[in-house]
């Protein structure tokens, strides 16, 4: 998930919360499958969201040539997604050369960085686990070597604000030796703006693989 700055936010949050966190932060709206689901009210917060992957060869090897073909065409779904607000990218348009994270290779061949905003975490969980996405995803394994912490982290900011690789490296910090909390979370464990408090998650949004 590689993106341009633009993009018009509009989407939906996501499923499976209580009937208090409905009365408190929205209104029930219609999901993918007729499944119903609250959204909130979100006017002053974004979602931001950070991805790092360890390269297991350079990204002009022969091993990531598929992955790099992609690009182009991922970052083109992400761009038209529904809820899609901004990404990190360079001239080239996508992220592959931004120095970040250089910490975290950990003996690899570097890292690559995806930092995203959404509107609110279904919009970026409905690209993330499905389309064209998804199929990159499920090779993820031939490309980027796995890792025991957390690659992986999301959180709110205020709306018309975007965050930078520090922000990202830090809430990627944070999320490695605390957990989940309002300030990194994960899919798994989402936290609603404003409130901090905690949102049951669907395990469809979870990877398929």
């Amino acid at each position: 998930m590689f993106s341009v700055p633009g993009g018009t936010p509009r989407a939906t949050y996501g499923p499976n919360l209580t009937q208090p966190a409905l009365r408190r932060h929205g209104a029930w709206v219609s999901w993918s499958g007729g499944v119903r689901c609250p959204r909130f009210a979100q006017v002053d917060h974004h979602l931001a969201q950070v991805n790092v992957s360890r390269l297991l060869a350079p990204l002009d090897s022969p091993l990531l040539a598929d992955f790099m073909a992609a690009l182009d065409e991922v970052n083109a779904e992400a761009d038209r997604a529904p809820g899609f607000v901004w990404r990190l990218q360079t001239e080239d348009g996508n992220a592959t050369s931004v120095q970040a994270f250089g910490w975290d290779a950990a003996g690899s061949h570097g890292v690559v960085v995806n930092l995203t905003v959404w509107r609110d975490v279904e919009s970026l969980a409905g690209y993330v686990f499905g389309g064209r996405h998804v199929q990159i995803m499920r090779r993820r394994r031939e490309w980027f070597a796995r890792a025991a912490e957390a690659t992986t982290a999301l959180w709110w900011i205020p709306a018309g604000s975007l965050p930078t690789t520090d922000d990202a490296e830090a809430r990627i910090r944070h999320l490695r030796a605390h957990g989940p909390t309002p300030e990194a979370f994960t899919f798994r464990t989402p936290f609603a703006p404003v409130t901090g408090a905690v949102v049951p998650a669907d395990d469809d949004w979870l990877c398929p693989v």
